[in-house]
């Protein structure tokens, strides 16, 4: 009972100490009902053993996981393959973990790195592998145009921020003959966290246990810029979610890539209110490619009658095979929906 009781305490302090670095004694204490000094015999034996890491002193300490793995590389982009740097440089430092997790990682990162190869008209590419006891994190960064520079540029956008929310529906490519553009879209459903930061955008995507859906946040920062694109994937290792899974959820029978989850909050610049058809026809376009379509309304606090107007009369009256489903909508947003469903 005594040896369980020290386990779970380990593996509370381990999963909690990344997200609390500087009070995972306060919060371990509370957890478990043990005093502080009883936590820090456990931390001090983690940190013996290596797991964990401490800088500072007394009430300034800040504890991190210690990396198993900590490796960062730089290729010439030019004659690049990708599955030959998965296979000769990466691979090997992730031996012995889940199966799930392996091709989740195979998947984002041979995707991402031909993304790199073929469309960022960079010069070089660093790739960064991190592995701790409870995650795989994997980053690839290009000294090219910029991810989101290049999609405004190729489609005739009139703003970068445009950029992300095309990019958020999936099936966006700028060389259609080569590409099917999904490789952004399913990546960032299989990791746990997957960021694009790129220009003054840094753009994100967090999936959760039960929700393959997950949720997106967007940042401009008003100064600074980063050249090129820095695409950052992490993964736990007690993840369950498959590959499998996230290409069955966006699949129909046949099977294609027919449903789609759209953050409808990318649809405003700045400050702006969601009340035109115009911003409505900005948000509908592709949505044609698609069977079904998740319109998720987090972080959206109110719509007007015409944007409404044209998604749900409109766009529907004239698309009869493609199901609209708003989500996350709060109680005036999904008034304005209810009424534009209504009209006859």
């Amino acid at each position: 009972m005594v040896a369980l009781k020290v386990q779970k305490i380990r593996e509370f302090i381990l999963s909690n100490i990344e997200e609390h670095p500087t009070d995972i004694s306060t919060l371990t204490a509370e957890k478990f009902a043990i005093s502080r000094p009883g936590v820090l015999r456990h931390i001090n034996n983690l940190l013996k053993e290596g797991l964990i890491s401490v800088e500072g002193k007394t009430r300034n300490r800040k504890y991190t996981l210690k990396p198993i793995v900590d490796s960062t590389m730089i290729f010439a982009l030019a004659g690049l393959s990708e599955d030959v740097i998965w296979r000769q440089n990466v691979l090997p430092l992730l031996q012995e973990i889940p199966d799930n997790i392996k091709k989740i990682c195979a998947y984002g990162f041979t995707e991402m790195l031909n993304n790199a190869i073929d469309h960022s008209d960079g010069k070089t590419v660093t790739v960064h592998v991190k592995r701790t006891q409870k995650k795989i994190e994997l980053s690839i960064l290009d000294d090219g145009i910029g991810i989101f520079n290049k999609i405004q540029k190729a489609f005739g956008l009139d703003d970068v921020l445009h950029s992300i929310l095309e990019l958020s529906k999936g099936k966006l490519t700028t060389d259609p003959k080569h590409h099917t553009g999904e490789g952004i879209f399913f990546s960032s459903r299989i990791f746990d966290r997957f960021s694009i930061l790129s220009g003054k955008l840094f753009f994100s995507h967090t999936s959760n246990p039960n929700n393959i859906d997950g949720s997106d946040w967007l940042i401009e920062h008003k100064t600074g810029s980063v050249q090129g694109t820095i695409i950052q994937m992490e993964v736990g290792l007690d993840t369950q979610r498959t590959t499998k899974e996230v290409f069955d959820h966006y699949s129909d029978d046949e099977p294609n890539f027919s449903k789609t989850h759209v953050p409808v909050f990318l649809a405003q610049y700045g400050d702006e209110n969601l009340i035109s058809r115009s911003q409505a026809k900005r948000l509908l376009t592709r949505f044609d490619r698609f069977k079904e379509i998740v319109l998720d309304f987090q972080n959206v606090e109110s719509i007007g009658q015409a944007f409404a107007d044209e998604i749900f009369r409109v766009f529907k009256s004239e698309h009869l095979n493609i199901n609209l489903y708003p989500i996350n909508a709060n109680e005036e947003v999904m008034r304005m929906i209810v009424r534009a469903q209504n009209v006859t």
